[in-house]
């Protein structure tokens, strides 16, 4: 299955969360026990530098398991310091096995109230 596509918007200095389910083609939500995931914003694609990592492990991504459900959170104090855009994608692990489910660039829209 190829990765969805999906263009973000992060308000800086905003709490950033994005919540969907994942579903299997007819509509049923995709049993997530035992998986864990992992997201990176990225300059360009083949950049170095992470500008910010989100996965199961640190919190900032988190699952309803039973029922598809996948949460993507970044607190405003991280959101606070990000500037600019660029890429990111969002993988699901399950044992050796890794599907990229979303993929897309990223923008950050400036605050002005501080």
């Amino acid at each position: 299955m190829l990765a969805g596509l999906l263009d973000i918007e992060i308000e800086q200095g905003a709490t950033f969360e994005l919540v969907f389910i994942y579903q299997d083609e007819a509509g049923n939500p995709i049993d997530l026990t035992g998986m864990t995931g992992r997201m990176q914003l990225r300059r360009q694609f083949k950049s170095e530098e992470v500008i910010i990592s989100l996965t199961t492990e640190n919190g900032r991504i988190t699952f309803d398991p039973f029922a598809g459900k996948i949460t993507l959170k970044i607190s405003a104090t991280d959101t606070a310091p990000l500037t600019g855009s660029g890429v990111y994608d969002l993988e699901l692990i399950d044992g050796a096995t890794v599907n990229r489910l979303l993929e897309g660039s990223f923008n950050v829209c400036a605050g002005v109230t501080r």
